[in-house]
């Protein structure tokens, strides 16, 4: 096994990838082809252990927008001085807008913490960059750029069918890409300013051999001459040739001197023209291919696709409702898989697997009390179920989840233990300072007295500020419920209300109304949930009148929309005042807090309710 200092010297020795200014394009395979080299991709990578940090590519893609930045302003300065530019070149210059949004998009996407924990790769050209940037380089050179969203999923699929990628990797699939096509476009950019120049070279070169644009013609020696041993561009020679062929016989040791200089380089005038040609042709449709599929990037549902193309995925939805419910909580889980995998032996998968194998065991038991939620994985991977979780994985929890664990354990002992302790602290560091200048005990005592007050406020906020560190929103998880709420998930949407006048109530009846339209499902039911005001007697003038005006409104809503599958669509749900001896008032028993409770209670069958 190598050590650090022997990866890093290795990783030395071994050559960058942006050594090569060639485009990035191999031969160009079809959908079958692609897959197979996927999967010899999979079997000939091999990564570093978990805690390789491994080389950025941050600096890189900077480098790639201060490149096409100057490709951009050299090719339309060459627009603006009316000289020809390559179908490549108008597409960068008319898109160049694109590839600046997409270059900033991708290093906001890409934070260091992030891009640390994907996996590196130990050896080959991408040695020390991350294995997911070796996948997406091989698709790009073997597709000449084009992304279609179809052949990438089956390209992922193959290569997991040999060696697994993690859940980070998959999400960083699109960033990779990008990156990996901007790389590209850099290249090609700087191609095509290169050819450009060579041209305008050979084009001021063969106005003096010439005598055109108003020079006078030079001897042959003294306007080559200053390129001799110099490894001429075929870009360069073809421009010559063009302009120099079918001439007077003045530019022929011209002509006599390229020839030579061609043959040198082991090519002829004739090659070079068929070559640049064919080279220019694959620069613009690749070209085109980048600047297509950045935008089609763009636009795909990478949430889609990522899951598609999740393992973790199809193991929890093959065990599990987790394909029920909606993506936010599908998330939490993966997260949570990717947290225990972090610390543990076990890879991501594996974890997976042992979360629906908790599931199964648990259905196993068939016990008549058994909790529901230890059917799900969520109870293992989120809930109660967790610390036995981890135990069962060999999961080892880090010191700052150990530790707020603790503080969470110990509860409100806990957090005014904290107070004193910090309170301690703020008051021994300045009066052992103190003592050092031989203090009195009696001068010493009254300063800490002083304190007191002060040094418990300062550590008030500081105990507060740590905890509220360590504290944040959580998400709850949900259903999806994409094809509606299921008859076994029947829902009610109770609006408590008051009784207060017939404007009111109408109101009131027209917002339950409006909440139905907005979510016509036939297992929603809708209801009012009502009391009286308070008053001095259990019964007053002018009750039963609301009460009628409540009913008769609930009742036509129900005559207009019709019967749910489970009954009446929309519920009016009163109740009587009772004597609340501490108001000296009849009241709805505990206002809306009791109203909520007494629905609750009713709902689950009891007939003692007001």
């Amino acid at each position: 096994m190598r050590t650090p200092l022997g990866r890093f010297l290795a990783r030395a020795r071994t050559p960058s990838p942006w050594d090569n200014p060639e485009p990035v394009r191999e031969e160009l395979f079809g959908i079958e082809r692609l897959e197979e080299h996927a999967r010899s991709l999979a079997e000939a990578q091999t990564i570093e252990p978990k805690s390789a940090r491994g080389r950025q590519l941050a600096g890189r893609l900077a480098d790639n927008g201060k490149v096409l930045l100057e490709a951009f302003r050299s090719t339309v300065k060459a627009i603006d001085e009316g000289r020809v530019i390559t179908p490549a070149a108008e597409w960068l210059v008319d898109n160049y807008h694109l590839i600046e949004k997409q270059i900033r998009e991708v290093q906001s996407d890409l934070p260091a913490g992030y891009y640390r924990q994907l996996p590196k790769l130990a050896g080959g050209p991408f040695a020390g960059y991350p294995r997911v940037f070796g996948v997406a380089w091989g698709f790009v050179a073997h597709t000449d750029s084009r992304f279609e969203s179809a052949m990438l999923l089956r390209y992922l699929s193959a290569y997991q069918a040999v060696q697994p990628l993690t859940i980070g990797e998959l999400w960083a699939v699109s960033i990779t890409l990008r990156i990996v096509l901007i790389e590209n476009l850099r290249r090609l950019a700087q191609q095509t300013v290169q050819n450009r120049n060579a041209r305008q070279l050979a084009d001021q070169m063969a106005d003096r051999l010439l005598g055109a644009s108003g020079q006078s013609v030079e001897p042959v020696e003294q306007v080559l001459g200053g390129i001799d041993g110099t490894v001429l561009l075929e870009a360069f020679a073809v421009q010559l040739v063009h302009r120099l062929r079918d001439q007077d016989a003045g530019v022929a040791p011209a002509l006599d001197w390229l020839d030579r200089r061609l043959a040198a380089q082991q090519t002829t005038a004739d090659a070079a023209v068929r070559d640049v040609h064919l080279r220019q042709g694959a620069a613009n449709v690749s070209v085109r291919n980048i600047i297509t599929s950045l935008r089609l990037i763009s636009d795909v549902d990478w949430k889609d696709l990522f899951e598609a193309s999740s393992l973790v995925d199809a193991v929890l939805a093959e065990g599990s409702s987790f394909t029920d419910m909606d993506f936010p909580t599908r998330n939490l889980y993966r997260a949570a898989i990717e947290h225990l995998a972090r610390s543990s032996k076990n890879s991501e998968l594996d974890i997976a697997r042992a979360a629906v194998e908790a599931v199964r065991e648990s259905r196993q038991e068939e016990a008549p009390s058994q909790d529901e939620r230890l059917s799900d994985p969520g109870y293992y991977l989120l809930a109660a179920g967790r610390d036995q979780f981890e135990a069962r994985i060999e999961y080892r929890r880090p010191l700052l989840t150990r530790l707020g664990r603790i503080a969470r354990a110990a509860g409100i002992g806990g957090y005014v233990s904290a107070i004193g302790l910090v309170t301690a602290l703020l008051l021994a560091i300045p009066l052992v300072l103190l003592s050092a200048f031989a203090v009195s005990w009696t001068a010493l005592m009254l300063l800490g007295l002083l304190g007191l007050i002060p040094a418990i406020d300062a550590a008030v906020a500081l105990v507060n500020r740590s905890v509220s560190l360590g504290f944040h929103a959580k998400l709850l998880p949900a259903l999806e419920l994409r094809h509606g709420i299921p008859d076994e998930l029947r829902t009610l949407v109770a609006v408590p209300t008051m009784l207060t006048s017939a404007d009111a109530i109408a109101e009131q009846v027209e917002r339950l109304e409006i909440h139905h339209l907005a979510s016509p499902d036939e297992n929603l039911h809708f209801a009012l949930l009502s009391d009286w005001t308070d008053a001095g007697a259990e019964k007053i003038d002018g009750d039963d009148s609301l009460l009628s005006a409540a009913a008769a409104g609930i009742a036509r809503l129900n005559h207009q929309y019709g019967a749910a599958r489970g009954g009446d669509r929309f519920v009016l749900l009163h109740r009587r005042r009772v004597w609340a001896e501490s108001e000296g008032r009849w009241i709805g028993w505990e206002r809306k807090r009791g109203k909520l409770q007494e629905l609750n209670r009713l709902l689950r069958g009891a007939t003692g309710t007001s």
